[in-house]
């Protein structure tokens, strides 16, 4: 994705929608535009990977799942972009980040609370290669998470 800068319009529709899932039309009222105007925008911002609607849920709701966040480095820094996009690929797998400071990756995951991070570890996660060490963070209460 390229980086893509919101102009005041769709600054708006996706503050009002990060707030609460709206319709169109609702959006259209409070925005003072068209419908049209919005599901247009709306479609624009999908199409650039800037927006992308779903519906989240509080992990702490899930009675057999767990969230996790897995802090990795990696053996070569010249391999951040790749192994990122590899590891964001796998099952499991809710985000990749590239960081700076200790750790080359934050990967968050949500696994099935009973040994689901160690399949994850060592089934899962182990077949990308290139991973020097990682370590592993259990969320055992979240404020204000959705997944």
């Amino acid at each position: 994705m390229t980086q893509h800068e919101l102009d005041e319009l769709d600054s708006g529709i996706v503050t009002r929608l990060r707030v609460e899932n709206m319709s169109n039309n609702a959006l259209a009222e409070e925005l003072g535009i068209s419908e049209g105007t919005v599901r247009q925008r709306i479609k624009k911002l999908k199409e650039a990977g800037v927006l992308k609607i779903r519906a989240l849920i509080n992990p702490d709701s899930l009675v057999r799942q767990q969230l996790a966040t897995i802090a990795v480095n990696l053996n070569e820094s010249r391999l951040l972009d790749a192994k990122a996009r590899e590891i964001a690929e796998l099952e499991n797998v809710l985000s990749v980040s590239i960081t700076s400071g200790q750790y080359d990756l934050i990967v968050e995951v949500l696994v099935d609370s009973n040994r689901g991070l160690v399949g994850f570890l060592t089934d899962t996660l182990a077949r990308v290669e290139g991973i020097a060490k990682t370590e592993s963070f259990l969320m055992l209460k979240n404020y204000n998470k959705y997944v």
